[in-house]
């Protein structure tokens, strides 16, 4: 495939031509866990074990670093990784990079299970950690630790406050420090972001999310440019075996696809419902991308192609009243996670982000996240209005 072919060709065709056996048009699901080899040591097609290698993996993983580095990709300079889970993919950057000892800086707004790897999990392993508001980039200097700091860890735009990160910015100062600089490009997708071109080192994906769009498979990838990096990622991708298998490979690389036409329309029906949601009198603040009050926008306007289908708002009386408007939502289904077809609306104090109450990253009682689906964006917006009452 071309490295000047546009996005939604890359899509569809990156890593996936057609079947050389039977000519089918879409990569076969490998299920298999082992491979005949053509005497010891003699593998085809450089397969032994599907933990090691999986021909259906293999195309998800080509996919997945032609959406977010064409060139580097065509190349072969940029390599992805495909894992059983967003968290799996999390879990083995940091465990390639960090040591006993080592700190990073992590966004003072992340996400709940991101927090909670680096505060109950890595800090038993002796690392450690500092929030930093990433849409203040002296602040995120000032959090570097130059002799111990090995990553930067950047969520643009964060979970759930919806803050955007200059990625070049902090890439130079990361790398100014000698650390890497890590983005979570989940909430944005490929198709809206492209950190590797901006300087990041790696970026992570839950695939779960929006490159899988359907609410129907669980993965994460991990893709880096430089190639000692990715050479290490994926020997730890191996070593520490947590992959997604060739169905959910499959599926994800169904869902990627349609990934340009369905961000299209989350976009599209998230600046809907927060035109609904900004001037109404129970709603105390709304955050997102595309509007000129949110912290980072002019950042958004120069590094995304659109605003992203997340939208995050404040409900006046409290805790209770956001909870209220939870329980009454009939077309946006209650509910973890986000980027799927559906439309999704959680209180992310109580759900996705109870790891961090009590600490630094603790969210506002009265928020309220939407993931904005792709439904007809009139039932959307009664809903919304209907929910705040």
């Amino acid at each position: 495939m071309s490295n000047d072919a546009g996005f939604e060709t890359l899509a569809i065709h990156a890593g996936q031509e057609p079947d050389p056996t039977t000519g089918a048009v879409v990569p076969p699901i490998y299920q298999v866990s082992t491979y005949a080899q053509d005497g010891v040591g003699g593998l085809r097609g450089g397969y032994e074990y599907s933990r090691s290698g999986n021909p259906t993996r293999t195309a998800l993983q080509e996919c997945l670093a032609a959406l977010e580095d064409p060139v580097g990709a065509a190349a072969g300079t940029t390599r992805a990784m495909a894992f059983a889970s967003g968290l799996a993919a999390e879990d083995t950057v940091l465990r390639t990079v960090m040591e006993p000892g080592a700190h990073a800086v992590i966004p003072d707004d992340a996400y709940g299970g991101t927090f909670r790897l680096f505060a109950k999990v890595l800090e038993r392993w002796g690392v450690d950690h500092t929030p930093a508001r990433l849409t203040d980039v002296d602040a995120v200097a000032a959090a570097i630790e130059p002799a111990r700091t090995r990553i930067v860890w950047v969520e643009t735009p964060t979970n759930p406050l919806l803050r955007v990160a200059d990625i070049a910015a902090i890439a130079e100062v990361a790398h100014a420090a000698g650390a890497l600089l890590v983005v979570d490009n989940t909430f944005a997708s490929p198709y809206l972001q492209q950190p590797l071109l901006l300087g990041a080192d790696v970026v992570v994906h839950s695939t779960t999310k929006y490159l899988g769009g359907h609410s129907d498979v669980v993965g994460g990838a991990l893709v880096a440019s430089d190639p000692e990096l990715a050479e290490r990622l994926a020997y730890h991708q191996n070593a520490m075996g947590a992959v997604n298998g060739p169905f959910d490979a499959w599926l994800t690389l169904r869902g990627i696809k349609t990934l340009a036409v369905r961000m299209d329309r989350h976009c599209a029906n998230a600046r809907a419902v927060v035109d609904a949601l900004r001037d109404h009198p129970k709603v105390v603040e709304v955050f997102y991308p595309g509007l000129e009050s949110n912290d980072g926008h002019h950042v958004a306007v120069k590094q995304m192609r659109d605003f992203g289908g997340m939208v995050s708002f404040r409900v006046a009386g409290g805790e209770q009243a956001a909870l209220d408007v939870c329980a009454r939502a009939r077309v946006f289904t209650l509910g973890e996670s986000l980027g799927g077809v559906e439309s999704l609306i959680e209180h992310p104090g109580r759900m996705t982000h109870a790891s961090v109450a009590g600490s630094a990253l603790e969210v506002p009682a009265d928020l309220v996240r939407l993931s904005v689906g792709i439904e007809t964006v009139d039932d959307l917006v009664a809903d919304v209005l209907q929910a705040l009452g």
